[in-house]
């Protein structure tokens, strides 16, 4: 079960910069009641989301190609690139980290944006290949079982929760991902398959596991039915037809990781907002919901909209400094 402490924040995952430990600093020290494994793409190759994943799979391998990240017969460079870098991550984690008692998150790319992103070995998408997807989903949920089961050995204080991150499920279940060439589109993936493949990870991780996904019109409903503790969204995509399935699953008990600051550096002549304007569209979804207000503090996490990958590394300590206050705001003062 996964309960942070009311007036919980973190963050969705990528973090400006080279430096693991760095970064890694300034989430433990402005995120105490969630901080989470930064990620760091602009390492490069093999530190981006699909090559991360890649370095994770279990007996499956991935090369960069010219049009991205292929699957290949043997590991190359760019795969034990991503191999090295996680292991150096986890280092920074067991050093830096070694204290934490409550959650600890670690962040992944699930396996129906894997399957969109990779390409088969003869090329073509391997969303489009109904074996590729299966043996992907088997070859990722085992691979990230023994990620969290290393992080569980490195962290034996914390609790360690798995997201994954699934910035293209809307379009994988509406049928829109681009075939290789682009001038088409691969058939919409059937709504069963999406949760099967979900669950398959979800099952085999033995922890809990939220699924964060930055797109519009985010299919709640199927992230649910796979298991998941909790749903990771971006407040200002939320529509007024979003608002009953969000609704359902939080009556169901998941908690819902609402992304409320902004992921980039705002313009100069617009300052970021107080804490508490920052967190208003929360109470405002709640008073919509017809939810308890007591209940507000212990059931929504604060977050940034988004990865913080293309933020300054200054933006990235107040970002995180103010998802912290905002929460302490939800927990303070729930009604406004």
């Amino acid at each position: 079960m996964l309960a942070p402490a009311p007036g919980s924040a973190t963050g969705v995952g990528s973090a400006p910069g080279v430096d693991v430990r760095e970064a890694l600093r300034v989430v433990l020290g402005e995120l105490p009641g969630l901080p989470h494994l930064p990620e760091l793409p602009a390492r490069g190759p093999g530190a981006d989301m699909v090559g991360r994943a890649v370095g994770l799979l279990s007996g499956l391998h991935g090369d960069v190609q010219p049009a991205g990240w292929r699957l290949v017969d043997l590991p190359g460079r760019d795969e034990r690139r991503a191999v090295s870098w996680l292991g150096e991550d986890l280092d920074a984690a067991e050093e830096l980290a070694e204290g934490v008692e409550g959650p600890f998150k670690v962040q992944a790319c699930g396996p129906l944006t894997l399957a969109a992103s990779l390409e088969l070995p003869r090329g073509g998408r391997a969303l489009a290949d109904p074996g590729a997807r299966r043996d992907l989903a088997a070859s990722l949920a085992e691979g990230l079982a023994a990620h969290v089961a290393e992080a569980r050995r490195r962290l034996p204080s914390a609790q360690v929760v798995l997201q994954l991150d699934e910035p293209a499920l809307t379009a994988v279940l509406d049928g829109r991902i681009p075939t290789a060439s682009g001038l088409g589109r691969l058939a919409a993936l059937e709504r069963g398959e999406a949760v099967q493949a979900l669950r398959a990870v979800v099952d085999a991780a033995g922890v809990p596991v939220v699924v964060h996904s930055c797109a519009p019109r985010v299919d709640v409903g199927v992230l649910r039915d796979a298991g998941a503790a909790a749903v990771s969204l971006d407040a200002a995509l939320l529509t007024e037809r979003d608002e009953e399935p969000v609704g359902e699953a939080l009556e169901a008990g998941l908690l819902l990781f609402l992304g409320l600051v902004p992921s980039t550096d705002p313009p100069a002549s617009r300052p970021l907002s107080s804490p508490a304007a920052t967190v208003e569209p929360a109470r405002r979804l709640w008073h919509r919901l017809g939810l308890a207000p007591e209940h507000l503090a212990s059931s929504v996490v604060v977050t940034p909209a988004c990865g913080l990958a293309g933020a300054s590394p200054a933006y990235f300590r107040r970002a995180l400094a103010l998802a912290r206050a905002g929460g302490r705001v939800l927990s303070d003062d729930p009604e406004g």
